[in-house]
């Protein structure tokens, strides 16, 4: 019971993450009536430990760490949606979860463990992406598509231009729920983190 109440913000936002990537996979998007209540609770939360109010029951972590991690969810996702790759909900769902390990871990610690839940979330999102590329049969097109926006992300182009490429790919993309392989990322390096630190 100690533990449970000592770690009800990742026993929180580990549900919104589930419940995100529920409504992303049933309707290739995650709404914004849950995502901005998610950053906005994770800045309060952080707000209400820089004031050290409530620190031995929902982590340590202040406003500014919660800002941090919120803003490194948002960075570390933002290329790819600007060349078209994934949704704005995916981001803000990022960002979310940034803001309550924020809360939570502090500064350090939050932004650790957002980076690393991102690279297993990538990981598992290119796993499931070749297994529907297979299941659909259009691995070719796929294939090319995944190397244009790669090559967007990474090529000095500009903003705009990477956005009208995007436009042009887009109906011939076959757009994975990306909320499933981050929510299945974030969970799965909580836990592991949660065991083998016991914090």
């Amino acid at each position: 019971m100690n533990f449970f109440l000592n770690h009800w913000p990742l026993w929180f936002i580990s549900l919104a993450m589930i419940v995100a990537a529920v409504i992303d996979g049933w309707k290739l998007k995650v709404p914004n009536w849950l995502t901005f209540p998610l950053v906005l609770s994770g800045w309060a939360l952080g707000l209400i430990h820089s004031f050290n109010l409530l620190t031995n029951w929902t982590g340590g972590g202040d406003v500014w760490a919660s800002l941090a991690c919120t803003a490194l969810g948002f960075l570390l996702l933002f290329p790819v949606y600007a060349v078209g790759g994934m949704g704005a909900g995916d981001v803000k769902m990022q960002m979310g979860f940034g803001a309550w390990v924020g809360a939570f871990y502090g500064f350090a610690t939050g932004l650790w463990v957002v980076f690393w839940a991102f690279c297993l979330a990538v990981v598992i999102g290119g796993v499931l992406a070749v297994f529907m590329m297979l299941a659909r049969g259009q691995l070719r097109q796929n294939l090319a598509n995944a190397r244009a926006i790669v090559g967007d992300v990474l090529a000095p182009t500009k903003l705009g231009t990477a956005a009208e490429q995007a436009a042009q790919r887009k109906p011939t993309l076959h757009l994975l729920p990306y909320g499933i392989p981050l929510c299945l990322g974030f969970l799965s390096f909580l836990a592991y983190y949660v065991w083998a630190y016991g914090a």
